[in-house]
């Protein structure tokens, strides 16, 4: 994984790929507690942009662009996924105002 050619750029990948974790620890423990819908959304979208951050990281310590497609998808992904959701809450927005009138 980690070629030795420079070991600043090898001391930054483990600190990157530390720092990367502690993130993704954090993101899952939002989306388990909540406590409302839109908390866990947000979680889900971070979580899905930390993987991202993992694949470029991976990609920089390989030297490869290999998984950079699969980081594009999973940011496609994510993005739709947050756009359906506020689509979804800003409808349910006005519904619930129109009971109300």
């Amino acid at each position: 994984m980690f070629n030795g050619e420079s070991i600043f750029l090898d001391t930054v990948l483990i600190i990157t790929f530390a720092a990367l974790s502690i993130s993704l620890v954090g993101g899952v423990i939002r989306l388990l507690k909540g406590p409302s819908l839109p908390d866990r959304v947000v979680a889900l979208d971070l979580i899905a942009y930390i993987v991202i951050a993992f694949i470029a990281a991976y990609s920089i310590a390989t030297g490869t662009a290999d998984f950079i497609d699969a980081a594009i998808v999973v940011a496609l992904i994510a993005f739709l996924g947050t756009t359906a959701f506020a689509r979804y809450v800003h409808k349910a927005g006005h519904e619930s105002t129109d009971d109300r009138i």
